[in-house]
Parts: structure tokens; C-alpha cells; sequence
């Protein structure tokens, strides 16, 4: 009889993937092939074009600011989620209550107040003894950001502890486990591979709310950008400009959003 990996390996979703990046690619061959036929017609769109590319490495460097602060707070903000979570799970109403007010605020919470928020809140430097530590603002960013992520992770845990039968939870509690050494060792480890696929589309997310970052000063793609349509000020380079924005942002988030509903089809729980 065959498993279910190799049932799986020939359906329609083990496919999918592959598909979605050839249709990524052709998203992107069309609009630059409109681009550089109408270039060919229109000297404005050429000029732009040359522009753009003269703009493109600090577009790219930019973009990896984006990049670095996506990835920090996801970080930061699994790191504080699996403990929030534990907690709001937890039997003890003095644990379990304040975890459940952190979740409700920071989940239900604008991004944008959030790092306006931690921006203003937090120090430009900490003395620590004789030293002084700078707080730059990219890094509060990553604090304003890591907040709600910390909040979602948390319900992704939550549910996906929720989903475990009770019977794995009655059985290990007969073998004389602790609450803890039940979800440390027999509840956690299941629950990573349902975890995986809402905290990827968490992460993508996030990045997309990176864009926020030049908001507070942060030089960021989205900054790199308005210096350039404001450096150049020409329309059709202003237009172009931010499709590029746009579509640096796509060939990020679009291809983390597809291996993520591949691995939503791969671990669906029957």
C-alpha cells in the first residue's frame, strides 16, 4: 500500500509549487517587456528607465533593510509568542490572565501605532554602567513590529495545541508527566508542523509591514524611493520607481505565501 508521502508526491499540490514559480516568472517577463517596448516609442519612459537602473543598487540596499528588519522581528516576536502562549495556557489564572490581556491588545493594535509607539517610548541610547548603548531606529521598529507578531504567534500556538486529541493529554498524564513535560515533550513537537504554515504567512506579513519603517525615518526601500522620485522628480520615473517597490516586494512575499499553502495542503490534519 502506498504512504501517504508518496500519495501525496503525485497530486495536484506537490505540483503546484513548481507552477507558481513559472507563473511568478511570467509576471514578471510581462510588464518588462511592455516596459521596454514602450521605452523603444516614449523618450520619457527611456530617461526613466536609465534613471531607475543608476538608482537601482540603493533600491536593493534598501530593500535588504526591509529584509533584516522582517527577519529580526519574527525572530524576537516567535521568541516572546511561545512563551505568551505558554503562559495563557497555562492553569494558573495569575499566569494565564495577563497573557491573555497581552495577546487581546497587541493582536487588536494598529502597526503603525505600534512603532510610533515604541519609537517614542524608548530611549535613542541606554547607559548601561559607564557605556553608553545606542537604540537606533530601525531597531525600534523591530520592537514595534515583534509586538504583534509575539501576539499572533502566541494564538498560532494556542491553536494548534487545541488541536492535539485529549487523549494524548489523558495518556501522558497517567505516565505521571507534569503539565509542562507534556507540552515540552509529546504536544510541542506535533504542533510544529501545523504551526509552520500560519507562521510563515505571518512572516510574509510582516515584511509587507516593514514598508512602515521609513515612516519614523528608517532609511528603508520604501525612503530609498521617495529620495529618488524627489531626486529625479519626473513622473514616469516616480511611477516607475514604485513598481519596483512594488514588485521587489511581490518576488519576496509571493513565492513565501505559495510554499506555504504547498505546506497547508502537505499537513492538513484529516
Amino acid at each position: 500500500m502506498a504512504t501517504a508521502d508518496s500519495n501525496f508526491a503525485g497530486s495536484p499540490a506537490s505540483a503546484s509549487w513548481p507552477r507558481a514559480g513559472r507563473f511568478a516568472a511570467l509576471l514578471w517577463c510581462l510588464p518588462l517587456l511592455a516596459v521596454g517596448l514602450a521605452a523603444t516609442r516614449h523618450p520619457d519612459l527611456a530617461r526613466a528607465l536609465a534613471s531607475a537602473w543608476q538608482w537601482s543598487p540603493a533600491l536593493v540596499r534598501g530593500f535588504l533593510v526591509n529584509i533584516g528588519v522582517s527577519l529580526l522581528a519574527i525572530a524576537l516576536g516567535t521568541a516572546g509568542g511561545l512563551l505568551v502562549g505558554a503562559l495563557r495556557m497555562s492553569p494558573v489564572a495569575l499566569l494565564s490572565r495577563p497573557a491573555h490581556c497581552y495577546v487581546q491588545v497587541f493582536r487588536n493594535a494598529p502597526w503603525l501605532v505600534l512603532i510610533y509607539f515604541s519609537t517614542y517610548v524608548f530611549p535613542f541610547e541606554l547607559n548601561i554602567g559607564s557605556h553608553i548603548v545606542p537604540f537606533p531606529d530601525w531597531f525600534k521598529v523591530v520592537v514595534g513590529l515583534a509586538l504583534p507578531a509575539s501576539a499572533n504567534v502566541a494564538e498560532v500556538l494556542r491553536g494548534a495545541v487545541q488541536s492535539i486529541p485529549l487523549t494524548q493529554w489523558e495518556a501522558a498524564g497517567s505516565m505521571a508527566f507534569s503539565r509542562w513535560q507534556i507540552l515540552r515533550l509529546i504536544i510541542v513537537p506535533q504542533c510544529v508542523r501545523r504551526m509552520l504554515p500560519p507562521w510563515m504567512n505571518l512572516y510574509a506579513t510582516l515584511t509587507m509591514g516593514t514598508a512602515l519603517a521609513s515612516l519614523v525615518g528608517v532609511h528603508d526601500l520604501l525612503d530609498t524611493a521617495q529620495i529618488a522620485s524627489n531626486t529625479v522628480n519626473q513622473t514616469a520615473f516616480t511611477v516607475l520607481i514604485y513598481f519596483i517597490v512594488l514588485a521587489l516586494f511581490f518576488a519576496w512575499c509571493y513565492p513565501i505565501s505559495r510554499f506555504t499553502r504547498f505546506l497547508e495542503q502537505k499537513h492538513a490534519v484529516a
